[in-house]
């Protein structure tokens, strides 16, 4: 497989190595590609939890906002008090 690189690609592949940040353009391109792959699954899940989301939603699940927030305070309020 032959990839062309813009000037600008190129430098900062240069600079990676000559940094000492990776021992060759191999080992840049498999943690690229390492990152890009966990980027994609991260996007996935944040996708399916969202349409999760959409579905309680349009089934009626959900929580009035203010009644969330009252409950985080109670919470935050109950760590913040000293044990008696």
């Amino acid at each position: 497989m032959n990839i062309t690189l813009s000037p600008a690609q190129q430098a900062f592949v240069q600079s990676q190595i000559t940094t000492g940040q990776y021992d060759n353009i191999e080992d840049l391109i498999t943690e690229a590609l390492t990152l890009l792959a966990d980027r994609q699954q991260k996007l996935a899940e944040l996708r399916q939890q969202i349409a999760v989301g959409t579905e309680q939603i349009r089934n009626g699940q959900v929580t009035d906002g203010e009644e969330v927030f009252d409950r985080l305070q109670s919470k935050i309020s109950s760590l913040s008090q000293p044990d008696a």
